[in-house]
């Protein structure tokens, strides 16, 4: 199937393009961002260290990352569209599956391999749409797309907690992935460019893929050794940043705070990285900064910012620092992903965004059981549940006498 890229319309149906990608981002990034949730119910379950239960949420973003050139080689094979349904059928058969409460090991299948495939296979094809889509609105677009994971994010937080109170954390995975299914309506959307020539802005960098097969995946673009080292920023980054979403709440309860309070941190980290995108979206539009300078800056003191967290020991000091982490969080996603068009232009952007994808994987994969709570707070062999549990119980004695 050969594809050719149109001009960009900035604008007319692309606002449609944007709408449907906001939806995706929060049916995707938003219900993963608050499975931490679910952290400490599936670790009680099954009684089993934070360590054991943290590869549930590593698998899934390894398998994201791992599926990122498979869905951008579909996408270029088939359509946009075809596989961001696809991923949606994929998400909701894996919710459905981990609902079933088999075993830990269903569960890595389940919530690791297919929730993982079908947020991949519909968060890829997304990101691109809004980038074909867009030239000149490019930064705004893909900002206010993406702040989709931070608006449904924050009602995701109350709602998901209200769901495990009221159904068990079985029940609630089961209405989740009823709430995936939406995925296939969004890509239903995606309406995919009419054939025409390449604008001139935006013909690709290495002059081989000017006379390739369209259609096909550029592995050569590795080549590029700009994009070899900003695909090593990501790993860096991978390794780091995904971990505070996946431990807040369990570091907020082993504090002793009450499970609505621990997730309403959540869903203030989504306010912030709400504001976060628009505010870095609208100023790279400016184009007052190029991106990759922008990105250094934001990057640094974002990383200033996951060093001073863990001095926080209630519950305002961790508002402060999720709300500083929030937001620098949003900046950097705002333009991390625009970033790779001003690299390798938007010709090999399909290709580049699998290939940095993917290789960040090693990054997201390791990141979350090399911050093994038990260990960071010396209860190796003590469930952060039983912690919990028993300090709830503590407290409501002491009320009572």
């Amino acid at each position: 199937m050969e594809r050719c890229l149109s001009d960009p319309p900035d604008g007319g149906y692309g606002w449609v393009v944007v709408t449907s990608a906001f939806f995706i981002m929060g049916l995707t990034a938003a219900v993963f961002k608050n499975f931490g949730l679910f952290f400490l119910e599936i670790q009680s379950h099954y009684d089993v260290l934070n360590s054991t239960t943290s590869w549930v949420t590593s698998s899934t973003i390894a398998v994201f990352h791992l599926g990122a050139p498979l869905a951008s080689a579909l996408s270029m094979r088939l359509s946009q569209r075809a596989v961001i349904m696809i991923g949606g059928l994929l998400a909701t058969s894996g919710m459905i599956m981990a609902s079933l409460d088999l075993s830990l090991p269903w569960m890595y299948l389940s919530i690791g391999v297919l929730q993982g495939l079908g947020i991949s296979f519909s968060w890829i094809p997304a990101n691109s749409m809004v980038s074909h889509y867009f030239r000149r609105w490019r930064p705004i677009a893909y900002a206010i797309a993406s702040s989709g994971e931070c608006v449904f994010a924050m009602g995701f937080s109350p709602f998901f907690q209200w769901l495990i109170d009221s159904y068990s954390w079985q029940g609630a995975l089961l209405i989740i992935g009823g709430l995936q299914l939406n995925l296939c309506v969004c890509g239903a959307l995606m309406k995919p460019l009419p054939a025409a020539q390449t604008s001139i802005q935006d013909k690709p960098v290495l002059e081989e893929s000017r006379t390739s097969k369209k259609g096909t995946f550029q592995w050569s673009l590795l080549q590029r050794p700009e994009l070899l080292l900003y695909i090593v920023f990501a790993i860096l980054a991978a390794t780091g940043f995904f971990i505070p979403p996946l431990f807040l709440v369990p570091y907020a309860s082993s504090l002793g705070m009450e499970q609505y309070w621990a997730a309403s941190v959540l869903s203030v980290l989504a306010l912030a990285d709400l504001l976060g995108r628009l505010a870095c979206g609208w100023l790279a539009n400016l184009r007052l900064v190029r991106n990759l300078p922008l990105l250094t800056m934001v990057v640094t003191a974002l990383g200033v910012v996951l060093l001073l967290l863990p001095i926080a020991q209630s519950y305002w000091s961790i508002l402060v620092f999720v709300s500083l982490y929030g937001f620098l969080f949003g900046c950097v996603v705002a333009i991390h992903v625009t970033t790779i068009v001003d690299i390798v232009g938007l010709e090999g952007f399909d290709s580049a965004l699998g290939l940095f994808m993917l290789l960040r994987s090693s990054g997201g994969f390791v990141g979350p059981p090399a911050a093994d709570t038990d260990t960071l707070y010396g209860k190796s062999r003590i469930s952060y549940y039983k912690v919990v549990v028993n300090g709830a119980k503590l407290q409501k004695s002491k009320k009572k006498a």
